[in-house]
């Protein structure tokens, strides 16, 4: 048999050999990307109630003006190097806990704008973004492809980072991919920034009544509200409806949590800016609105090609309050400006949900999990509402049998759809794997692999979940699979495959 093989051409050969003998081989990367607790940002700081806001203030309005300056001076001698404009944070935290100069009766005016910073500065905290994992990563195409060497490709790279409670937030590390393959990425910014928050967003009364539907929000004080709201509305004024309903109506404690998840839907919907002078580095999406105050989960971005050639880059990701979990979408085109909303729909369920980079057949396509186990296909005229869906893939393989999930966006290729998938088998342990989707009905598979593509090995093992590989969207550069991923939940690292190899395999499995 040997003998047969070498008597082809070399290359069909190699190919042959490969085939039979050898398991895809997978480049594991140098890189790695640890979590890092130096990476700060900071947060408004509210210890206790009033009375205790009430006392830190009193406190700071005893102290005469020299020893204002001086206490001043202290802080910004040790954080001002640590923030950008660290002066405008503790202003805009003075102005949100400004209402307690009213309830003990004192005039804002007759403060010194040094001790308004210094009583900002009592009730603001800073917050370690990336200081417990680094990890699930997702890559894409950088709008810039500027100033490159021959074979070049820029990259921006989005990963999970986790902090004290837990909290996840989404941060961002730009990169090249050379000819070879290798990847190199510039240092961090040294400064962690967090946008301005601007709620401009328009609601439609009809679908923001079908999602408060799908969250089991049915009150009757949810009609009262939007009764006095026309068919679309703005941020303000359904602030406006709710202040009145309050005012008309004794609220029992139920109604008061139905009002309040209201505002909650309501908050999730906003959009967000960073400055020019920022690198991507520095730029963070923390949690804004209460649907995702406990994390910003798995973003998967996608280089998404519109019908008129333009490019907009979307991200679907988890929103988790701690208690329950909401599909969201991000929108950018440039990394500095994000609009973020709700996915609706019967099949916008669950986690793990990824965009294919153009329409399919003139309708936007999405790959979902909506059961938690399988693989569901499912088709909108409307990226934001997901109605109808079909199951594509359900676990075969013992190292899947738990569930399937995708692990990025469908990347095209002119043998079909990669679908890059994780499997869940014995001991919880997750693997990556590979499914080929036809190009022009990607509800039919074509092959998958019957083995992992990849596995955890001995390193990659070890972390905050153990026994976990896992991935939020890879790319293909220069006839390689580049994949990055995440190593048990705690830090992040890349690997390739030749497609030449991945395609002989999808090949012998078809």
């Amino acid at each position: 048999m040997l003998s047969e093989i070498l008597s082809r051409s070399s290359s069909t050969a190699v190919r042959i050999y490969k085939r039979i003998f050898m398991a895809i081989s997978v480049k594991r990367k140098d890189i790695r990307f640890y979590p890092d607790p130096k990476r700060v940002i900071t947060r408004f700081f509210m210890p206790g109630q009033d009375d205790r806001a009430q006392s830190i203030i009193k406190k700071i309005l005893n102290v005469n003006e020299e020893g204002i300056n001086l206490l001043l001076n202290q802080v910004l001698r040790k954080f001002s190097k640590r923030h950008r404009n660290i002066t405008q944070i503790f202003k805009k935290n003075f102005e949100n806990i400004s209402y307690i100069l009213q309830q003990i009766d004192y005039d804002k005016g007759l403060l010194s704008h040094k001790r308004k910073l210094l009583i900002g500065s009592y009730f603001t905290l800073e917050f370690s973004i990336e200081s417990a994992a680094f990890f699930n990563p997702s890559v894409v195409e950088d709008p810039d492809q500027s100033s490159l060497e021959n074979g070049q490709k820029r990259i921006i790279v989005s990963f999970r980072a986790t902090g004290e409670g837990h909290i996840s937030s989404l941060v961002f590390r730009r990169g090249i991919i050379d000819s070879e393959g290798n990847i190199t990425f510039k240092p961090p910014g040294n400064l962690v920034d967090v946008p301005e928050i601007i709620k401009r967003h328009v609601y439609e009364k009809k679908q923001f009544l079908k999602k408060l539907n799908e969250m089991h929000v049915y009150k009757d004080v949810v009609n009262m509200v939007m009764d006095k709201l026309g068919n679309k509305f703005v941020y303000g004024e359904l602030l406006s409806s709710i202040a009145d309903v309050k005012k008309e109506v004794k609220l029992t404690p139920s109604k008061k949590k139905v009002l309040q998840a209201v505002r909650w839907l309501a908050n999730s919907h906003y959009e967000i800016t960073f400055s020019m002078d920022t690198g991507i580095s520095e730029r963070v999406l923390f949690p804004v609105s209460y649907t995702e105050s406990n994390g910003i989960e798995d973003a998967r971005f996608v280089r998404f090609k519109e019908d008129n050639g333009n490019i907009t880059y979307y991200a679907t990701y988890t929103a988790y309050n701690g208690f329950t979990i909401i599909p969201k979408l991000i929108e950018t085109k440039d990394f500095y400006h994000f609009k973020t909303s709700p996915i609706n729909g019967e099949f916008a369920q669950n986690k793990g949900m990824s965009m294919f980079p153009r329409k399919i057949n003139g309708r936007y396509a999405m790959i979902s999990r909506s059961d938690g186990v399988n693989n569901y296909i499912t088709y909108s005229d409307d990226m934001r509402i997901w109605n109808e869906a079909k199951i594509i893939e359900e676990p075969k393989y013992p190292w899947e049998f738990v569930q399937i999930g995708n692990s990025g966006s469908p990347i095209e290729t002119d043998k079909g759809w990669i679908l890059l998938t994780h499997g869940v088998g014995p001991l919880r342990q997750y693997s990556l794997g590979i499914t080929l989707l036809d190009l022009e009905d990607p509800s039919k598979v074509i092959a998958r692999l019957k083995e992992p593509l990849l596995t955890p090995n001995e390193e990659e093992r070890e972390g905050y979940v153990p026994n976990v590989v896992y991935s939020c969207g890879a790319i293909i550069h220069n006839n390689e699979l580049i994949i990055p991923y995440a190593m048990s939940d705690y830090a992040s690292t890349f690997a390739s495959v030749s497609l030449d190899d991945l395609f002989d395999e999808l090949n012998n499995n078809s």
